[in-house]
């Protein structure tokens, strides 16, 4: 008997059928000894938001988790950023370049919804559960065929699992019941505002040339105009069809965003992007949250991921990344257990390796959006002084050797189970 078939198997629940849940799910396909279920609190399986941006290390997660990647990415209809150009958008140095980053491996603006489909399509309907909400999670002693983790739904179903997976976003509720024993008085392990307002609206390529000039159409280009207290970006996605328009820090109403951009006004550029944000049936904006400390990714047979985990502003482009590495990290661990008692030390391992990474994440992202909100005490507007100060920001995210880093995970799981020897 081979040792594969000596494994014993044994039963997970993915509680939020989002990024982070659905692409945990894809690097768990290839464990036969994993038997795993998705569960989704909303009537289906979707993805609200506009695009999301996958840098080089990100593309490299996936293709960790999903060896066909290419293929697949393919098919979200997902547009090569070949560079982002950075101008200052208002003062003195109004329409002067800042930086143009040309990425050896370019980035991939992709819509949320086409990469979420893409994702669930190898996933089997029969494990996919939608119209499930979580109403508490208990590990149990209970002898039900061996599972210990107690889970109950608000439609008044309960069921047994050896681990729990919480992929149900920033305010979900699993991420309550891994920090359950951490006093929180003070909320500090509580979701809370960065700070930050953003608005988009996604609108037809020809209407976007039409009203902002050809010119920034030219080739498949990211752009972003640093303001006095405001960020005005545009990106192209669904095979050069569309283009998301965003505006961030304010709250949404022409009179807030002509208030914001007030000293860019003069800018015909200007006005075109704040007639497309509102060119809208329901203009909407929604603040930035982040979790600022999480002392904690794991408890028991039950830890968390993604936004639930780690949620982060958009500044740095990595809310999405990160999900990805989770799942290629956890992936890698879950399957590497070889009894479901196991499976608490597989995941101290993932929180000990991914915490101090994503906290990194989450402080350094904030600090980019003061500077690229034109924030900065000494960078200010001054196009040199921006130069210098973003240049080395994402050096420590696209670095990261992710091989390595999944090594690295692994290495932990197993000083964790000799020292418990």
């Amino acid at each position: 008997m081979s040792e594969k078939a000596r494994v014993p198997r044994w039963r997970l629940a993915i509680i939020g059928g989002g990024l982070a849940g659905v692409t945990l799910a894809n690097a768990l396909m290839r464990h036969e000894h994993i038997e795993f279920h998705v569960y989704e609190s909303a009537p289906e399986f979707s993805e609200r938001g506009g695009a999301v941006g996958l840098a080089t290390n990100a593309q490299q997660a996936l293709h960790r988790v999903i060896p066909e990647a290419d293929a697949m990415l393919k098919r979200t209809g997902g547009v090569q950023m070949n560079s982002t150009r950075i101008v200052v958008g208002a003062g003195p140095s109004i329409g002067c370049l800042v930086l143009d980053i040309t990425p050896t491996d370019p980035g991939i603006i992709i819509h949320c919804a086409s990469l979420l489909r893409e994702l669930l399509g190898p996933i089997h309907q029969e494990v996919l559960h939608a119209n499930k909400k979580v109403s508490s999670i208990s590990e149990s002693d209970s002898d039900i065929i061996g599972r210990r983790v107690e889970v109950n739904f608000t439609d008044g179903t309960t069921d047994f699992f050896d681990a729990v997976v919480g992929a149900d976003g920033i305010f979900g509720t699993v991420r309550e019941c891994v920090l359950r024993e951490f006093p929180d008085a003070e909320g500090k392990y509580k979701a809370s505002p960065a700070g930050f307002w953003d608005c988009r609206n996604l609108i037809p390529i020809e209407k976007a040339k039409a009203a902002l000039g050809e010119e920034y159409f030219e080739s498949d280009r990211q752009y972003g105009w640093v303001n006095d207290g405001a960020l005005i970006i545009h990106d192209v996605l669904e095979n050069r069809t569309m283009v998301q328009c965003i505006e961030r820090r304010r709250p949404l109403s022409r009179e807030l965003l002509e208030g914001a951009l007030e000293r860019s006004l003069e800018s015909a550029h200007t006005r075109a992007m704040i007639d497309l944000i509102l060119d809208q049936p329901s203009p909407s904006c929604y603040s930035q949250w982040e979790q600022k400390a999480t002392p904690t990714y794991a408890r028991g047979r039950v830890c968390i991921v993604g936004d639930a985990a780690h949620t982060t502003t958009p500044w740095q482009g990595s809310g999405a990344a990160l999900a990805i590495e989770d799942a290629m990290v956890l992936g890698a661990l879950l399957g590497a257990v070889k009894s479901p008692g196991e499976i608490s030390t597989a995941m101290e391992a993932f929180s000990n390796v991914r915490r101090p990474r994503c906290q990194r994440v989450i402080d350094s992202s904030r600090g980019t959006g003061d500077i690229l909100c034109g924030q900065h005490p000494e960078a200010g507007l001054d196009p040199d002084k921006l130069k210098e100060t973003l240049m080395p920001r994402w050096e420590h995210i696209h670095g990261l050797d992710l091989e390595k880093h999944e090594s690295e995970a692994v290495k932990e799981f197993e000083r964790i189970l000799q020292r418990r020897k």
